[in-house]
């Protein structure tokens, strides 16, 4: 198992770059940044973690310009997004961030994605809430296509263009693994049509083992080899045990969370969680 540490990068927070170079100083397999465009200040649509908003979700930095940073100044880092909205997002525009940030980090990107959950957040981007998974999923089509084909074209309900070139192309063939946050039968479906790996909050642990069994009978019903699909723990609980069953049960990595703070904060956390990790692979 691989181990990673994810972090809201904000105006606030110890910088991507300082944090890429001790992430990767302690042996941490990849760093991963969350994304907002911004928060409405309506604030209608409940956040499903709880009734108060923490800041850190309107003072993001921008995801591809803080990955960018954080692999610049580091080698081996892989460099995640947890998650991009690709909902709010220009699906060609988003094409050519993803595919120059694989290409200049050496093929160290690995894109996590999800459908997000502030519907008035992506209704200022021109997305409906209700049609929020049909979106991603040809956005995502479509980026396929742009990454694999020298003259690209997609036509699909939502996403429409013809014949167009777009270089450069992901240094990962045929790109950079894509990893669907979200849980329940319809995540799981998503992942196993045209996702790379799942990327699940870990829930209680039998719990959250008995969806890794059903992910995988999913894949073997739908022709798919269970082993294609890798499984990234979000927001790892600093648990031993846990750490353990999951690494039995063929999980590829956990992340763990570090609050955005200054190093002073930052750092003492990753030492704690270096620690952890060599303690369970003993």
């Amino acid at each position: 198992m691989h181990f990673g540490i994810a972090m809201f990068a904000t105006d606030y927070a110890m910088r991507p770059d300082d944090l890429a170079r001790a992430v990767e100083e302690r042996g941490f397999e990849s760093l991963w940044f969350p994304e907002h465009t911004h928060i409405p200040a309506s604030r209608q649509s409940p956040w499903p973690g709880g009734s108060e908003l923490p800041k850190d979700y309107w003072h993001t930095h921008d995801l591809f310009v803080a990955l960018s940073m954080a692999a610049a100044v580091t080698t081996t880092l892989k460099v995640g997004s947890g998650i991009c909205l690709v909902v709010e997002r220009d699906p060609i525009t988003l094409a050519k961030e993803v595919a120059t940030l694989d290409f200049l980090s050496r093929g160290r990107f690995l894109f996590g994605i999800g459908g997000g959950w502030n519907a008035e957040e992506m209704a200022n981007h021109g997305t409906d809430f209700r049609q929020r998974w049909k979106v991603l999923r040809e956005r995502i089509e479509a980026m396929k296509v742009i990454w694999r084909e020298d003259a690209a074209a997609y036509h699909g309900e939502t996403v429409h263009f013809d014949a167009l070139w777009s270089w450069p192309k992901p240094a990962q063939q045929p790109h950079p693994p894509i990893y669907l946050g979200g849980h329940g039968p319809k995540a799981l479906d998503r992942v196993v049509r045209y996702c790379d790996g799942w990327m699940p909050i870990p829930l209680r642990g039998a719990q959250l083992l008995d969806a890794i069994a059903d992910l995988r009978q999913r894949a073997r019903q739908a022709g798919r080899d269970p082993a294609s699909i890798a499984i990234t723990l979000y927001g790892m609980p600093a648990d031993e045990d846990m750490i353990r069953d999951f690494a039995a049960a063929d999980v590829t990595r956990a992340v763990f969370m570090v609050p955005a703070g200054e190093p002073e904060t930052v750092l003492p956390l990753l030492d704690r969680y270096a620690a952890l990790l060599a303690r369970t692979r003993r």
